[in-house]
């Protein structure tokens, strides 16, 4: 089964690091203009999500989310969180480390996106949640 968002061996080790630090994390694919396109990770507890939030998947035992409207620019791609040096966002927790976390994309085969369709209209991947507060 493909996924609709993995993680690097960097990215993992980073959340993992991060997460023995600070506790259980959370991902939010950003859209905003400042950061692009940037995945922000937060604390599990310090974030809202939207009204329009969808969940993409799971890395590293990390939910990660994605506005739905932006999500269907990403509809065709699977999405990859890496790592690189440097300071991404000073809202999202990677900061301090001197890395930042990124998002690279490649595009889904036709088999890839039919079995994808099948399995998010059998078991609800792309729930909605309605402005709830997680684990809050």
């Amino acid at each position: 089964m493909v996924e609709r968002v993995l993680a690097t061996d960097a990215a993992l080790e980073l959340i993992d690091r991060l997460r023995h630090k600070y506790g259980p994390l959370m991902f939010h694919q950003s859209g905003g203009c400042s950061y692009g396109s940037a995945p922000m990770c937060h604390l599990d507890r310090e974030f809202t999500l939207g009204r329009n939030d969808i969940r993409l998947g799971e890395i590293g035992g990390c939910p990660v989310y994605m506005d739905a409207d932006q999500f269907e620019n990403y509809r065709h791609v699977q999405l990859t969180v890496d790592v690189a040096a440097g300071h991404g966002s000073a809202f999202s927790m990677e900061t301090p480390e001197g890395r930042r976390f990124l998002m690279r994309s490649r595009n889904l085969t036709s088999d890839e996106e039919a079995a994808l369709k099948i399995a998010e209209q059998s078991d609800g991947a792309r729930t909605r949640h309605e402005g709830e507060r997680i684990n809050g």
